[in-house]
């Protein structure tokens, strides 16, 4: 499998050599920007033990959160895809688009306007600076691919993501797809 060149909007896949990891061990980032003075990603598929109502007052309803990354993990971040509800949003790519104005955010699901399905909580963010991700790239640490599922990338199932990523990668990377997390445990 040949990777792709990493761009906003592309998967980054983790190598089951980075093993050990604790950040990206198993992660499928989201690479919301790409530019010559670094990148911008969120982790998809790493669901942290607690939901929206219990960081943000007001909030009674209980949309999950997830470990965006190792960045600023005292910060609230999300992509959606309701840009005509949500102004100030930046558009990744596919109908995918990221932040906006937060207090509309949260009138919208107070209201009952917005659905879990349409957006997508992070703590934190995934960044590396100028040339750092080439680097890793370079190191074997991330296979980039795109993203098939376009705005259905916020539906999906965050325990078996890497696992199918494996799967859709096929060739050396089928064996990984049904490893443990931890080798030592086989």
């Amino acid at each position: 499998m040949t990777s792709l060149v990493p761009h906003k909007g592309k998967l980054l896949v983790a190598e089951p050599s980075i093993i050990g990891d604790v950040s990206f061990n198993r992660s499928v980032v989201l690479l919301a920007d790409h530019n010559t003075e670094g990148s911008v990603g969120f982790i998809l598929n790493k669901l942290l033990d607690f939901d929206l109502s219990e960081l943000i007052p007001g909030i009674n309803k209980n949309f999950k959160v997830f470990n965006g990354g190792p960045v600023e993990q005292d910060n609230l971040y999300f992509i959606h895809k309701v840009p005509e509800l949500i102004p100030g949003s930046i558009e990744i790519a596919g109908g995918i688009f990221w932040g906006g104005n937060f207090e509309v955010v949260k009138s919208l699901i107070q209201n009952n306007l917005i659905f879990e399905e349409d957006i997508k909580f992070f703590l934190g963010y995934s960044g590396w600076d100028s040339n750092q991700l080439d680097i890793e790239l370079s190191a074997n640490a991330w296979v980039v691919i795109d993203n098939k599922d376009n705005k259905g990338i916020l539906q999906q199932d965050s325990a078996n993501f890497w696992k199918e990523k494996m799967k859709e990668l096929g060739g050396e990377y089928l064996i990984w797809s049904n490893a443990p997390e931890n080798p030592s445990y086989n």
